[in-house]
């Protein structure tokens, strides 16, 4: 390599040679050469002498040696990491479960004189139905099925329609109901998932070009605990392509309403059924955004479970230390429903523990520790005015809030490479083969150039970020110790980074509208674990303000 190479020229010289030494060439090892070794330290922020680079060559060939060895082993996006992320804190005590949750079906429900207004019935209303057997789940599941097929392409929001499963379980539901075998509320209630969960017998497309035909003989852990409650699984929803996004390989899942706008990801699909009313509820999932995000842009109500606490066997693996699954649906109880069911151990996620899910639909919220980011609310954003309105019906409702100083001296943004590495090394096969080619996003920040200049990062630095995370966790729990709840702008600072990394809970819900009509959302977060006291705060306040009855004019039926 010439000496005398400068500014952006050498630089991209030595990511070349770095490149080499990463695996992307099909260069020997032994090949690789004093100099390679050489300009690759420099870009890695080292000056080697002659003789530190003399002694190090034979372990640089023999890590070479052992990355490819490790490429030859063509691992599948199914197989886990050893390496496993725990978010509690020395010293702290997992929730007890205290029993089922008293769930309240309303008793005054009947069916409407304009069929079409059943699309927005909540869970519990449908429930209430169900039950009473004032409608059977076949109808019901119908009713949705032809929504589906109806709006599905207009909103590019569904994959694949599952009439056949879907039918089947709505007659089975429909039999142990008549035979007075209740599940709970939501047997025979229909719903969707997002495409990289998978069903046994129906592609799962991870909404991505390269992925569009597979078919996966596994069903999720998920699936089957809904299954089990006596849900109807009626469609797989769209997503971003390997959950980025809102572009997937058939189109740009719409925002419900405005259908000139994307409905934003990765869970795009799953938040623009249950706006558009397609279906009651679905699943979707978070790495960095995932469910808030949609949510926010399509007015719905997202919750994202504590890390550890819902089963991602059978869900493709973007970030083994990051991802979660969680519901999307209207209302916070209405998530609530379905986190009870989706909630605890299965036997084969290894991050999962038992720990309880103890939602109180009585409990009184004025006793809760509520506090809130004032920092983020005095700055000057898009939805700052709806935000403060959140404050100001909390107090009039009588919760007490705290100002709550949000800050940490580590190196937070630092920590996304952290993401950035593990991503890479879940679709490592499909960078090495080329077949990151095949995406249809591939711009400058999509996952192909992502993935690509992941390679760069040194484990090192992985495995310290995880310790710097380490720290985090601590800070973060000592900050949240004190309160129940923390109110926040969805997006304020970096508090959407800081507790995906830790694996804190939180719920976005719709609080208003820009004033070019298109939805808002403000997020509640909770202590690990702590997603009952956080449901109490965001239904009481749901109810006090109404924001997650606004419907999408084009789609409301009413």
């Amino acid at each position: 390599m010439r000496k005398h190479l400068s500014g952006s020229r050498r630089t991209f010289s030595w990511l070349l040679i770095l490149a080499f030494l990463a695996g992307f060439s099909f260069a020997k090892v032994e090949d690789i050469s004093l100099d390679t070794v050489r300009e690759a330290g420099r870009l890695l922020g080292f000056s080697f002498s002659q003789a530190e680079l003399e002694n190090m060559m034979p372990s640089v060939r023999m890590h070479r040696q052992a990355g490819e060895a490790i490429n030859d082993a063509r691992l599948d996006n199914s197989v886990s990491s050893a390496l496993e992320f725990d978010p509690l804190p020395r010293g702290f005590e997992l929730p007890v479960q205290k029993g089922d949750i008293p769930w309240k079906l309303p008793e005054d429900v009947s069916l409407p004189e304009n069929p079409e207004a059943l699309a927005y019935y909540s869970i519990p209303e449908l429930a209430a139905l169900l039950k009473n057997r004032m409608i059977t789940s076949e109808e019901l599941t119908l009713f949705f099925l032809d929504r589906l097929e109806e709006h599905g392409e207009t909103l590019e929001g569904v994959v694949t329609i599952t009439r056949d499963r879907a039918l089947q379980q709505a007659r089975n539901a429909d039999r142990e109901i008549a035979a007075g075998h209740y599940r709970g509320p939501l047997h025979g209630v229909p719903y969707g998932v997002k495409d990289l969960l998978a069903v046994e017998g129906y592609p799962t497309t991870w909404g991505a070009m390269p992925f569009k035909d597979q078919v996966i003989d596994h069903t999720a852990s998920v699936v089957e605990q809904l299954d089990e409650a006596g849900a109807v699984l009626a469609a797989k929803l769209t997503m971003g392509a390997l959950a980025m996004g809102d572009v997937w390989f058939g189109g740009k899942t719409r925002n419900p309403w405005n259908l000139e706008d994307g409905s934003s990801g990765s869970s795009a699909g799953s938040a623009a059924a249950v706006s558009a009313g397609l279906l009651p509820f679905a699943l979707g999932t978070e790495t960095l955004g995932s469910i808030v995000s949609p949510s926010t842009r399509c007015g719905v109500t997202g919750l994202r479970p504590t890390y550890g606490r819902v089963s991602r066997d059978g869900a493709m693996a973007l970030s083994w230390s990051m991802d979660k699954i969680g519901p999307i649906a209207r209302s916070a109880e209405e998530c609530a429903m379905v986190l009870e069911v989706i909630n605890g151990p299965d036997g084969k996620d290894r991050s999962l523990v038992d720990a309880g899910f103890n939602y109180d639909p009585d409990l009184e919220v004025t006793d809760l520790r509520v506090g809130y980011v004032a920092a983020f609310f005095e700055e000057d954003y898009p939805g700052s005015a709806a935000d403060n309105q959140v404050l100001t019906d909390l107090a009039n409702m009588g919760v007490e809030l705290k100002e709550v100083k949000w800050g940490f001296q580590l190196p937070v943004n630092a920590l996304r490479i952290i993401l950035y590495a593990e991503s890479a090394a879940a679709f490592d096969e499909l960078t090495v083969s080329g077949g990151d080619s095949l995406l249809v996003n591939q711009a400058m920040n999509a996952w192909p150039n992502l993935f690509r200049a992941a390679r760069f990062i040194p484990a090192v630095d992985y495995i310290n970020a995880n310790r710097v995370r380490s720290l985090l966790v601590e800070e973060v729990n000592e900050l949240m110790k004190d309160y129940d709840v923390i109110v926040t702008p969805s997006y304020g600072g970096n508090q959407l980074l800081v507790t995906n990394l830790t694996g804190h809970p939180a719920i976005a819900a719709p609080n208003g509208f820009t004033e070019g009509e298109s939805p808002l959302s403000i997020t509640f977060l909770g202590q690990l674990y702590g997603e009952g006291k956080v449901v109490s705060l965001v239904r009481a306040w749901q109810e006090h303000s109404g924001h997650h009855t606004k419907r999408p004019p084009l789609f409301d039926p009413s």
